[in-house]
């Protein structure tokens, strides 16, 4: 498994389960092109990409495109690095018929084709033996503190995430990408 600084943007989670079988990173999903209306996303988006850098990885399509796009004008281009997939014909295992242009997206990728993607894009790879990993913030943790699994977490979890001015609708595991993504746990527990 290769681990990758920056955070990636795909379109939905089939793209985000094929690629978190091949990297550990932060993978956000864009819900397709419900990130265009969703300003909480969009902001996150935007701290993401100042903090730690972004890599979009859309479909090989039209509407992969419209979506790349649109992610290129709402963040700083500086920030964002964007990995191409290549142009190949035929359809998903899950799906009965292929897509309108009739090519594989994301999750139909192979491995070796998402890596080489994203090395061709300049994903900051980060060798495991040569760094230790911070020990992670865990669903542990949030438990500890009271945002998730308690009578009251509901409320503590949303009183964060507008202290931190995320999207109010994010879950547990989803606070748990972003706060990995943005503060060590030590910063997590002094906060």
């Amino acid at each position: 498994m290769h681990r990758i600084r920056e955070v990636i943007v795909v379109e939905g989670r089939y793209d985000k389960n094929a690629l978190s079988q091949v990297v550990d990173a932060v993978i956000l999903e864009t819900a397709g092109f419900g990130v265009f209306k969703d300003r909480q996303k969009q902001k996150l988006l935007r701290t993401l990409a100042e903090t730690r850098g972004l890599i979009v990885l859309t479909d090989p399509d039209g509407a992969g495109f419209v979506i790349r796009n649109f992610l290129k004008c709402c963040t700083d281009p500086a920030c964002v690095k964007h990995a191409y997939v290549p142009d190949i014909p035929g359809k998903e295992r899950r799906k009965s018929a292929p897509s309108k242009e009739g090519k594989l997206g994301v999750e139909g990728m192979r491995p070796e084709l998402l890596l080489e993607a994203l090395r061709r894009a300049g994903a900051t790879f980060e060798d495991a033996e040569a760094s230790p990993r911070e020990a992670p913030i865990t669903k542990a943790d949030l438990y500890a503190r009271g945002l998730s699994g308690g009578a009251d977490s509901t409320r503590k979890r949303r009183e964060l995430l507008a202290r931190l001015d995320l999207p109010e609708r994010l879950t547990a595991n989803g606070l748990l990408d972003v706060l990995n993504a943005l503060m060590s746990r030590e910063d997590f527990y002094r906060l």
